[in-house]
């Protein structure tokens, strides 16, 4: 008989998040690289989420080495879409947003926008410069207590969820314990979010996250494919690809422990669901609430 799992209460978020899983269709910019035009349908959910005619969005490009070729493709793609004020967020050390939050500056940008939109690059570095930070603060309480729209790409939506997976490429995913994760931005709390997820052959390094970890959920989220989620549970699939959902409340078995040993990792009984556009998925809210 399967065990009814409690469920706790916390506060619930007013605003959304909507992580993408990378590399998502830009529009005229695709069909520049492509020969081809695709309707950017994930760019456009992010824009008509957030319910306004000319919504502000800031982008945020902390995550790249190079923030401003990030900024000038965001901005032809979402000019198409009607948006008008992008403005630019961009710290190279934790210093520099030290040094803007003194100003307020920052911090009145985050509390204007209807939207704000982490870009890719290395999600160690925006966990690294942004926690604990009054920006982050600011953006936090707003998801909650406001209607924002907290986006992310790649490593703009890795960071989002905590545990953060920050290492353990293809080459060491098979091996157990070589798979390294931290504390992210916290939006989600018990869920690992994964991005390029097919393309990259990431589902062994998942497992390995939830094995070590049962109450965590899984999500993987492949290329140009991104996951809405609403009320903090309510999770909906759109886009051209698949999210791969990766739960371990019934796994027996696995060798997790032996890490440093160089052993193949080993895990039995995970559930496993495939979702693509319009799937709907309730997030389990399995352990007492954090706020």
């Amino acid at each position: 008989m399967k065990k009814e799992i409690k469920q706790f209460s916390a506060p619930v978020p007013t605003g959304a998040l909507f992580l993408v899983g990378g590399h998502e269709d830009k529009g005229a910019e695709d069909l520049e690289k492509k020969g081809q035009s695709k309707h950017p349908e994930v760019l456009k959910a992010f824009v008509d989420l957030l319910g306004k005619k000319d919504p502000v969005i800031e982008l945020v490009t902390t995550g790249s080495a190079d923030g401003s070729a990030y900024y000038e493709d965001y901005q032809r793609a979402f000019s198409e879409l009607g948006v008008s004020q992008l403005g630019h967020i961009h710290h190279d050390t934790r210093a520099e947003i030290i040094k803007d939050e003194s100003g307020d500056g920052i911090v009145d940008r985050i509390k204007a926008a209807d939207g704000i939109y982490f870009s890719g690059g290395d999600q160690l570095k925006l966990t690294s410069i942004y926690g604990g930070t009054t920006f982050l603060c600011t953006l936090k309480e707003r998801y909650v207590t406001d209607q924002l729209v907290v986006g992310g790409t790649s490593a703009g939506a890795m960071a989002m969820s905590t545990p953060m997976i920050y290492a353990g490429n293809k080459g060491v995913q098979q091996i157990a314990g070589e798979i390294k994760v931290t504390t992210g931005l916290e939006f989600l709390k018990d869920v690992c979010i994964d991005t390029h997820f097919v393309d990259r052959s990431r589902f062994v390094r998942m497992a390995q996250v939830i094995a070590s970890n049962p109450t965590c959920i899984g999500m993987g989220i492949e290329e140009d494919t991104a996951i809405v989620i609403r009320r903090g549970i309510e999770a909906e699939v759109l886009g051209s690809g698949i999210v791969i959902i990766v739960e371990g409340f019934g796994l027996t078995d696995s060798n997790i422990l032996n890490h440093g040993a160089d052993e193949k990792i080993y895990i039995h009984d995970l559930n496993v669901r495939m979702l693509c556009s319009g799937c709907i998925y309730k997030i389990p809210r399995n352990s007492p609430p954090h706020w």
